[in-house]
């Protein structure tokens, strides 16, 4: 079946390096390809958490424990069987050649349906299920995957929703300049010098991103008072985004919390390098992920990785039009 190797590289922070994968397992991602043509086939999602059966043991003995334990709460994975694509890096994620990455999308869809279903938001990259986190020119200094010339700060994903995802898979495509990806875990925290009494208690706005608002009012979005940590005091789950919270007016004490708080998940940030074939997975309640800073050369060579976003369960999200979809509506819910 392969064999790997798992090593804690920080608290909360695991990884797997996959040995020389065996001829069958290049060949089911060859058979997926050639029966499904594209990983977000409606035929092909619904079977995928067992089409992932072909994956390693101890890789999936370590996506058990990340689903099921939440431990590790980010798990990088070294040398998936897919290489560097031969199409240059898209200067759009809407500029995509369509089979660009078809191999990479099968692998990261394996992994990630172990984790979860995947979804996607209407309000995302046209409610495709599969995204390309790419820099894009003008968008240089943004808060957002398309970003690169500052530091993309540490978040969970979509903080402001409470339908957000439990997990985020994210595969390396290219990366010739060995731009980190940031995480650090709730793990890495001593809960004791933290001001937990305010942190689990609505005393925060979290707003969404300018991505979700493209073509929104954002007055017309409700931004309610929200607690930045929640579920058990001694293991708490996070939602946490600097770039877009802000502490109850004239509430001194919850932004000294909210303060204290991302300075130490700040001091815990692991830098995570990664290679054409690597595989980020962050729990999104146990951990938060960012980007280091770079100089984008929009010459297709720049970094490229595919993403997908996972959930427990379809059923709870509760933002679907159909029952037979993984597109989600963001700031209102479709049904009772």
């Amino acid at each position: 079946m392969g064999n790997a190797t798992i090593t804690e590289v920080a608290p909360g922070v695991g990884e797997v390096r996959l040995g020389p994968l065996a001829e069958r397992h290049q060949a089911a991602l060859d058979d997926l390809v050639a029966r499904y043509g594209r990983a977000d086939h409606p035929d092909f999602l619904p079977r995928a958490p067992f089409a992932a059966d072909v994956l390693p043991d101890d890789l999936a003995a370590a996506l058990a424990a990340m689903r099921y334990r939440e431990s590790p709460s980010v798990l990088v994975v070294r040398g998936g069987p897919v290489a560097e694509p031969a199409v240059p890096t898209p200067v759009h994620w809407r500029e995509r050649p369509a089979a660009a990455t078809v191999r990479q999308d099968f692998w990261l869809a394996l992994v990630a349906s172990r984790l979860g279903d995947p979804v996607c938001w209407s309000t995302l990259q046209g409610g495709r299920l599969f995204h390309d986190i790419l820099p894009i020119a003008g968008e240089e200094h943004e808060q957002t995957g398309h970003g690169s010339a500052d530091v993309l700060e540490f978040h969970v994903e979509d903080g402001f929703c409470d339908h957000r995802c439990d997990a985020l898979a994210l595969l390396c495509v290219r990366d010739r300049d060995g731009v980190a990806s940031l995480v650090a875990a709730v793990d890495a925290l001593d809960l004791g010098e933290l001001d937990l009494e305010v942190l689990f208690e609505p005393r925060f706005l979290i707003r969404p991103d300018p991505e979700h608002l493209r073509g929104v009012d954002p007055a017309s979005v409700p931004v309610p008072p929200r607690p930045v940590l929640f579920g058990d005091p001694a293991a708490p789950y996070l939602r946490v985004d600097p770039a877009y919270t802000d502490p109850l007016p004239g509430d001194e004490r919850a932004a000294r919390a909210l303060e204290d708080l991302c300075a130490r998940l700040a001091g815990a940030m692991v830098a995570l390098p990664m290679s054409p074939g690597d595989l980020l997975l962050v729990d999104n309640y146990r951990a938060v992920h960012g980007r280091a800073a770079f100089r984008a050369r929009y010459d297709g060579t720049d970094r490229w990785l595919r993403k997908v976003t996972v959930v427990r369960d379809l059923r709870r999200t509760g933002r679907r039009a159909e029952d037979d979809t993984r597109v989600l509506e963001p700031f209102a819910a479709v049904r009772g």
